[in-house]
């Protein structure tokens, strides 16, 4: 297929969005590309999924559309999956059920894509909304509008791509099979650099719902109580970095190919996966003398330094201070 004439398929994945699902599906539908559209539903219980299938019963317009659900719930990660198999288009565009793509986005995607072939994965800016629609201010730290392993391994902060602003070549899936770890857009963010280059647009192409039961919300603990806040935020990033550090080894292990410098910068990255993972888990289960060690790791990568001895200073305070009741 040549980059004049790439094709789009959406993933539109969503799990308990019953207030949300008629304004992410209608985004999808105004698409201004003719697209492949598969709304995938993970075993929700508030009739998200009869809802999508109403409203498409009746669809005549220029896209392909589909509606299916899991037999149970899969999680993210296992959710893409399950799904990007069943797509057709070169691009995958994921969309999430509780967040609003404006109608140009897909073809801002696919001409991007067009105009760098060397690009494999590619997120956006967004704009915040809250769960009524209004605008809400969200934090989220700017990434360069190209970037690759060296970026990782330099900023020292473990973050990809915004997941729900992504969209990907066939390959990055393809490549290497399916996503390793609970969550998918660090992942793909970081196969992406393996293979190519990573891009963020300059330009708002989702409205960016936060909101009590959004992922992004359980998988940092926004909403749990304050006393257990820390501990579930920290469980859940452990895992979370582990995940994505076995699926980016497993990834290289596939690439024997790959060019000195990017071999040992992805190595680089995976170990500040592996670092942070156990330094977490070290503050969150283990006496103090043993923080030392991943401390000490840490201070050894350029980009976890400063982190590192930031965290080097919770050794003469209480955990409550920092967070962790009760250890």
């Amino acid at each position: 297929m040549s980059e004049t004439a790439l094709s789009a398929s959406i993933l539109l994945l969503c799990y308990r969005d019953a207030p949300y699902i008629r304004a992410a599906l209608e985004s999808a539908l105004a698409q201004t590309v003719p697209c492949e559209i598969i709304v995938s539903n993970d075993c929700s219980d508030d009739g998200t999924f009869e809802l999508a299938q109403e409203m498409i019963a009746n669809y005549r317009g220029p896209h392909r559309v589909s509606v299916r659900s899991n037999e149970r719930n899969l999680g993210v990660a296992a959710h893409v999956n399950a799904t990007v198999p069943l797509t057709s288009g070169d691009i995958v565009v994921m969309m999430a059920g509780d967040d609003i793509s404006y109608p140009h986005r897909v073809a801002a995607i696919l001409e991007a894509f067009r105009r760098r072939p060397q690009a494999t994965v590619l997120g956006s800016d967004f704009d915040g909304i809250d769960e009524n629609g209004r605008p809400r201010e969200v934090s989220f730290r700017q990434r360069p509008e190209v970037f690759g392993l060296d970026y990782y391994v330099s900023i020292g902060r473990l973050i990809g791509l915004l997941g729900a602003s992504m969209a990907f070549r066939r390959e990055v899936f393809e490549r290497f099979g399916p996503l390793l770890g609970p969550i998918e857009d660090n992942a793909l963010s970081l196969r992406g650099a393996l293979l190519g280059d990573c891009i963020n647009l300059r330009q708002p192409l989702i409205q960016y719902r936060q909101h009590a039961n959004s992922v992004s919300a359980g998988v940092f603990a926004r909403h749990e109580p304050p006393m257990l806040r820390m501990q579930r935020r920290y469980e859940r990033t452990i895992r979370f970095y582990r995940g994505t550090a076995d699926d980016l080894e497993h990834c290289l292990a596939q690439m024997p190919g790959l060019s000195p410098r990017r071999r040992a910068l992805a190595r680089d990255v995976v170990a500040m996966y592996r670092i942070e993972a156990d330094a977490r888990e070290a503050l969150l289960h283990k006496a103090r003398h043993h923080w030392l060690k991943p401390i000490g790791r840490g201070l050894m990568h350029l980009g976890l330094r400063r982190k590192s001895a930031e965290r080097a200073l919770k050794l003469f305070v209480p955990r409550r201070w920092f967070g962790l009741y009760g250890r």
